[in-house]
């Protein structure tokens, strides 16, 4: 009688335990990682010596000219920033709004105050202005 011989192994890879890590990774960068809300467009920011980091909100406010504002990721116009923050508001209701207010550098004085004017009017006390911080001069 004639035995077989088994020369080579039998190798079964499970690759459960490696799908698990994976999902668990993708889940852990899912949660950290953290999402630009504002539109991609580029600012000349102006400089400030004392500006402090600020909370994440719902509203985000961009001001490139009298012609091309955004709410969040809403395009409007002066003329019609008032109708798009009465939109914004009656979609999602905040308790405290609060206002992140990008502004590039080369706006006007008097265009500021006039969507400061507006934000106030729709109940928006709390205004944080975005800025970039100066760098010292060696």
């Amino acid at each position: 009688m004639i035995f077989e011989r088994r020369l080579k192994p039998h190798i079964n890879v499970d690759l459960t335990p490696l799908i698990d890590v994976v999902f668990q990774l993708v889940i852990f960068f899912m949660i950290s990682s953290v999402f630009n809300t504002a539109p991609g467009i580029t600012l000349d920011l102006p400089e400030s010596t004392t500006s402090e980091n600020v909370e994440i909100t719902e509203l985000r406010l961009t001001v490139l000219s009298r012609d091309e504002i955004y709410v969040n990721k809403e395009s409007c116009t002066l003329l019609t920033l008032e109708e798009t923050l009465v939109g914004v508001i009656e979609r999602s209701p905040m308790e405290e709004p609060v206002v992140v207010f990008d502004g590039d550098s080369d706006i006007p004085y008097q265009m500021m105050i006039q969507v400061l004017d507006i934000l106030r009017r729709q109940g928006f006390n709390g205004v944080n202005l975005v800025t970039r911080e100066k760098v010292e001069d060696s």
